[in-house]
């Protein structure tokens, strides 16, 4: 009796000894739940979507490159089609217009949608994320607050410390010298670059600096990390070891290497193998009728612009650098994408003309209509459109911890909006109904964490208006038009299926007049609700040209 009391004994110990340990265990796999990544979101400014290595480019990214193949590459992807209404959208999951840049930060048309800065009823990745325990950082163009509020002594209302962020080193203005920039802040504080400065490489080099110093200091807590490129937007301006890689090799033009793009887009399953080469449009020269002193001018602007890409991706080599050496590239959530399609601006600017000095400080030029059609292969339009070519993205996410599938393409349908909600759920973040005694406007976007495993989406619309550019997609129909210039500023819809036909060359309004309808219905609506009606083309009504050949 005495000898089965003490086996029952043993066993209750044992029994008891094995719930704890199972407690313990429960608690530590919980907490290992619990640990929230670092964010890091790069965005480069103007370039289009076959512009990377890894979206069919001949330009060598090999970092952004890796990325891709270690992480997911989406096909369709959107941002808004401009600079400062995609930082907008991308910092506070609302459609532009919603956050009072409708248009852009230069002025304010006395609207609501058209205010030129962000407004107090929408809030951005710093503030939501920073309340969630995160650390915030900003490096690079911020652009969301208006213009004339840029200078030192300027109102700071929307300047990056007072919308969340911890730390800041950058230019608040859309547009600036890479080789001596004259809106540069660290912080609120102006400075000055100094000697053998380029901004990229600041850039980069800043973003670095503010991973070590938050892990240097023992922070405990993640980081978000937004690293907002300013390459390769106007002026082409690069190294001249960057040059040097890229000059010569596109005498062949423009026409052969729109060929070469698409072909390596189909080998890279990102299009189908039945898709063609949107029309060029207007000003856009036979390569074959140019003079060879003119080749060799246009084949050394794409050289200097390739060049921007090329330093850019060598910069984001150092912070995946700087990520693995400090144990953090394997928990840290990266997400890759540009602001709108490549610019065909013809700008020419700078002190000098001549061909030897494009890409140094002496000159302040664009790379042109030709080169942007390449970068947007195989679609149609550029930047300020919401043609395809206007508004698709490469967007790439690479994150070892929490994606299973690597290399893997995605085809659902996201926009920019959807990086807020992305972000809260990975971060496990509340969005706020009021910040700052202030009501706070819904987002708008969805989750795209779901697609990571390759779920599929319940189909949504997605819309754009840009300087009375307007679009809405739905499923597999999109209806686009575009602005004019002359009141009320709008052309006849067109009607396209992005499914057969996604470079847009076959419109379809007259032979289904009753989708046109449909999503005409859609964009009134949204366009009512978002702050968005009624449009306003004045930016196009101001010139004496048609919007596609300014």
């Amino acid at each position: 009796m005495k000898q089965i009391l003490q086996n029952k004994s043993l066993m209750l110990i044992i029994m008891f000894g094995g719930f704890i340990l199972l407690i313990l265990s429960s608690i530590t796999v919980s907490n290992k739940k619990e640990v929230r990544p670092n964010i890091i979101v790069i965005m480069a400014d103007d370039m289009g979507y076959s512009d990377l290595g890894c979206y069919g480019s001949e330009i060598e990214t090999p970092n952004l490159d890796k990325l891709a193949s270690e992480g997911l590459k989406y096909t369709q992807f959107y941002n808004t089609a401009r600079c400062c209404p995609t930082r907008a959208s991308l910092l506070t999951g609302l459609y532009p217009h919603q956050t009072g840049l409708g248009w852009m930060t230069k002025v304010d048309l006395g609207r609501p949608g058209y205010k030129g800065e962000i407004n107090s009823n929408c809030v951005t990745l710093g503030e939501v994320l920073k309340q969630s325990g995160y650390s915030t950082y900003v490096s690079g163009k911020w652009h969301v607050n208006k213009d004339e509020e840029c200078d030192q002594d300027s109102p700071k209302h929307n300047w990056p410390l007072q919308r969340g962020f911890d730390k800041f080193y950058g230019i608040l203005k859309g547009a600036s010298d890479y080789f001596r920039p004259t809106n540069l802040y660290s912080g609120n504080k102006h400075i000055q670059p100094g000697s053998n400065y380029y901004f990229t490489d600041a850039v980069n080099d800043s973003s670095c600096s503010f991973i070590e110093s938050h892990i240097s200091s023992g922070k405990e807590n993640p980081f978000f990390l937004y690293v907002a490129h300013y390459a390769p937007h106007w002026p082409i301006q690069a190294k001249e070891e960057d040059i040097k890689k890229y000059q010569g090799k596109y005498l062949e033009g423009w026409d052969v290497l729109r060929e070469k793009r698409l072909a390596k887009m189909k080998k890279l399953n990102l299009i189908d193998d039945d898709v063609i080469l949107s029309g060029k449009t207007r000003k856009i020269e036979n390569w074959d009728d140019l003079s060879n002193e003119k080749k060799k001018e246009m084949d050394k602007r794409m050289a200097i612009y390739a060049a921007q890409i090329d330093n850019m991706d060598q910069g984001i080599g150092r912070i995946l650098s700087t990520l693995e050496k400090n144990d953090q590239l394997e928990n840290t959530l990266i997400l890759f994408l540009s602001d709108n399609g490549g610019c065909m601006q013809p700008i020419s600017r700078g002190v000098s003309k001549e061909t030897k000095d494009l890409g140094t400080a002496k000159s302040l030029e664009s790379y042109g209509i030709s080169w942007a059609n390449v970068s947007n292969t195989p679609y149609r339009y550029y930047k300020k459109w919401a043609h395809e070519g206007g508004i698709s993205t490469p967007f790439i996410v690479h994150w070892p911890n929490g994606i299973e599938k690597k290399g893997e393409i995605r085809n659902q349908q996201f926009h920019v909006i959807d990086i807020m909600p992305t972000l809260l759920e990975i971060s496990k973040t509340m969005y706020p109904e009021q910040y700052s005694g202030n009501k706070i406007i819904p987002y708008e976007g969805v989750s795209i964490v779901n697609s990571f495993e390759n779920k599929d989406y319940e189909k949504r619309p997605l819309f754009w208006e840009h300087i009375a550019n307007r679009g809405v997609r739905y499923g597999d129909w999109k209806l686009v038009s575009l602005a004019t210039k002359n009141y009320p500023f709008t052309s006849a819809w067109e009607l396209y299926n992005l499914k057969d036909d996604r470079i847009e060359s076959i419109n379809l309004a007259d032979k289904f007049p009753e989708k046109v309808n449909e999503l005409e219905q859609l964009w009134e609506e949204w366009g009512k609700r978002a702050n968005v009606s009624p449009v306003d083309g004045r930016a196009w009504g101001n010139r004496n040209k048609d919007p596609i050949d300014n």
